[in-house]
């Protein structure tokens, strides 16, 4: 990876993570304040819960995809270290499609019909989104073993190669 790509990855990287800071911070507390007293009442509490834990899936992400850019410029992606930044992406794709799941939920059995029925339902399907990302990543997961597995089985046929000669 070069210089300029990782200088520009990580200043995206950045633009991210303090947009989710402010939308943890300054939106989470305007929806909580707004939704005092009115009809969403109920669910304040909940739909702040997903905006503050969702936010921290985001960054889990954002991090993890900073440390394996950092790893991918050394040259040292394909190691055991990379297996910790990519399980971290695939558990917060997880956990933020429970928290859209949830959130659904929340919102179904209100009443007084605080959302309605299709925005439900998008959330149900929105929630497919984070999963789909996991398991792609999931499956990257795998083909990064894989190249790992090579590598190291190259290195082996290197060393007896030189034995040899």
């Amino acid at each position: 990876m070069t210089r300029p790509l990782l200088f520009l990855l990580r200043a995206v990287l950045v633009a991210l993570f303090t947009g989710t800071l402010f939308v943890q911070t300054v939106m989470a507390a305007v929806v909580f304040m707004s939704a005092a007293g009115g009809p969403a009442e109920a669910v304040r509490v909940p739909v702040v819960a997903v905006i503050v834990l969702g936010g921290l899936c985001v960054e889990a992400v954002l991090v993890s995809v900073w440390r394996l850019a950092t790893l991918a410029h050394r040259g040292a992606v394909f190691s055991a270290r990379s297996f910790r930044w990519v399980d971290v992406i695939v558990g917060a794709g997880a956990a933020a499609s429970v928290l859209l799941l949830s959130l659904a939920a929340a919102l179904a059995p209100q009443p007084d019909a605080v959302a309605a029925p299709g925005v439900v339902l998008l959330l149900g399907i929105a929630a497919l989104v984070p999963l789909g990302v996991a398991l792609v990543v999931l499956v990257m997961r795998v083909l990064l073993a894989q190249a790992i597995a090579r590598e190291e089985e190259a290195r082996r046929l290197r060393a007896e190669l030189e034995d040899v000669i």
